[in-house]
């Protein structure tokens, strides 16, 4: 397995999971919870044929592949609002961890390479860091599922939507006590700052020096390319740590994606359009997916404009 590198080939990874599975399949998520799927046959289907539709944009442009597991939610505080047991938690995620390596070796022969990620979400609100954590306490809440994925088999743990440094540090520090790579993905507001105010290039800055830059990379998601295009215009050393994008389909704030009863699903060759702005100006991000309000209509605009331009 190799990780994604600066000089590498371009690799996709999935969309808004948990909105495709809600407004458009009309699958009932409760608590926004994807992993409840692995507990029935139906559920593991469900999500193999989610999968399938981006490693087939995958197969069909010659691009790598995040396989991501769909494990946002389960962490503990979450598991207990869903009734689910610690034990089966654990179960859970190993088990998605084996589902993505089983969906890897059925496309093994069409997508090179593919990494497996475990994905972890944070302990609250992915738009509100709520009441922050310590790095220590963070570290100890997460190191279950981290340790579930590692030894597992993931190639790297993903954490997704982080609000805040210190959730970041302790994930970062619970995945180099497995010996497992890491990867960080931070949740930025409409004017490119993490919800806590923090700037991007300081928060990646905090982490690296607390973690002894532990994190092969990181993210940004949940946020529309206009909300964050200014931040990485400021330029600075952090941006060389930037690797990947997972972007909204929408311009609206979380405030009103939160508020809105209907799916802002933008649109999908604009936001292709974007991500080739930016990765003109920025060619060391490789990966390349969408979050809330993105399906694979979007991810195929994006991996189409971005090959367009390295090809050009």
């Amino acid at each position: 397995m190799t990780l994604p590198k600066t000089s590498g080939p371009l690799l996709l990874t999935d969309g808004g999971l948990e909105t495709t599975l809600i407004f458009q399949d009309g699958v009932d998520l409760p608590h926004f919870a994807a992993f409840v799927l692995l507990r029935t046959p139906e559920g593991r289907r469900r999500l193999e044929e989610y999968y399938a539709r981006y490693l087939d944009i995958a197969a069909r442009d010659r691009a790598g592949f995040v396989l991501e597991t769909p494990t946002w939610r389960a962490n503990p505080d979450w598991a207990e609002r869903l009734e689910i047991p610690l034990d089966e938690l654990e179960a859970l995620n190993r088990r998605s961890i084996a589902m993505m390596h089983a969906l890897k070796d059925r496309y093994a022969d069409k997508v090179s390479p593919i990494v497996v990620s475990g994905c972890l979400g944070p302990r609250g609100d992915g738009y509100d860091p709520g009441q922050v954590m310590t790095d220590a306490e963070a570290q100890a809440y997460h190191a279950g599922q981290v340790r579930a994925f590692a030894e597992a088999g993931a190639d790297v743990v993903s954490a997704i939507t982080m609000t805040n440094v210190p959730e970041a540090v302790g994930i970062a520090r619970a995945a180099k006590a497995q010996g497992v790579a890491c990867v960080i993905s931070f949740t930025l507001e409409t004017d490119g700052r993490l919800p806590t105010g923090q700037g991007l290039g300081e928060a990646i800055a905090a982490v690296d020096a607390a973690t002894g830059g532990w994190p092969a990379y990181y993210m940004i998601n949940c946020a529309h390319p206009s909300h964050f295009e200014g931040a990485l215009a400021e330029g600075g050393a952090w941006l060389s740590r930037i690797g990947g994008l997972r972007a909204n389909a929408s311009r609206r704030s979380h405030q009103e994606l939160n508020d809105s009863p209907d799916l802002d699903d933008g649109d999908p060759e604009e936001l292709g359009r974007e991500h080739a702005e930016l990765l003109a100006k920025h060619p060391q991000i490789r990966v390349f997916g969408g979050c809330c309000g993105t399906d694979e209509r979007h991810v195929a605009c994006i991996s189409r404009a971005c090959r367009e331009l390295e090809a050009a």
